[in-house]
């Protein structure tokens, strides 16, 4: 749960995507523990029930099941979140997927996937939710990044290569949407050790050289991400926009 308070997210309408489980499932539980109603789209049903299971009756919550890949069925979802709760002032693009894939067997088809999955969604959230925002007079879009491109890392080149380039599109979104008081700002997360990362990557070598390379001697977890993604969204950080901030335990 925040440690912090923020008043200006009570009763605000947000949009996270992937809230079902790992950063985005902390994401969502944070905005909830400020007051917020808070809509979530996720592709994996089973464990966005879950996560809907584990909250209060009373929590102001709204799950659309959605692959973020297909822009109908994202447009969609994003619809279905208004209808439940009004125009839409927070966006978190958090959806993505860092499958690890080496050069040889990437194909056309497989680029075109993971920048779907990793990329192109953020625009066209953005550009479904600008709408309420600028007739709302503000708004506040946090794209999720990565540090693995920072950092060069290998072994996933279409995901490094889609995560940097949400810097590029956070800072175009900056420029254009910043005269109706919109707000885009992206987190570079680092190694976040959610269930899947426990799951699939983290071995004790792995660990030691985090824990060597960090500047802090601690795991980096989805609460920590979640709370400076509340920072960003609130009006607390009203000046703030076009920028891309790194919540790494100083990896980099």
């Amino acid at each position: 749960m925040p440690t912090a308070i923020y008043p200006s997210l009570k009763d605000r309408t947000v949009l996270v995507t992937g809230g079902g489980s790992g950063i985005g499932e902390a994401i969502v539980r944070n905005f909830l523990g400020q007051g917020a109603r808070t809509g979530f789209i996720d592709i994996d049903r089973e464990a966005s029930d879950k996560l809907l299971a584990s909250l209060p009756a009373d929590s102001r919550i709204h799950f659309e099941h959605a692959d973020v890949r297909d822009i109908g069925a994202l447009r969609a979802a994003i619809d279905g979140v208004r209808r439940a709760f009004g125009p839409i002032t927070v966006l978190v693009n958090n959806a993505a997927r860092d499958d690890r894939h080496s050069i040889e067997e990437v194909t056309p088809e497989y680029w075109d996937e993971r920048m779907a999955v990793n990329l192109k969604h953020q625009f066209f959230a953005a550009q479904a939710v600008a709408p309420d925002m600028t007739r709302a007079g503000f708004g506040s879009i946090v794209n999720l990044g990565s540090v693995s491109w920072v950092l060069g890392q290998g072994g996933m080149p279409c995901y490094t290569t889609a995560k940097s380039a949400i810097q590029g599109l956070t800072r175009a979104l900056a420029r254009d949407l910043g005269p109706a008081n919109i707000r885009v700002n992206s987190i570079l997360p680092g190694w976040t050790m959610t269930e899947r990362q426990l799951k699939l990557w983290l071995t004790p070598a792995g660990e030691a050289e985090l824990m060597q390379r960090q500047c802090l001697k601690r795991k980096i977890m989805p609460d920590d991400i979640a709370r400076v993604v509340l920072f960003f969204a609130s009006d607390d950080s009203g000046a703030c926009t076009n920028q891309n901030y790194i919540v790494d335990g100083g990896w980099v």
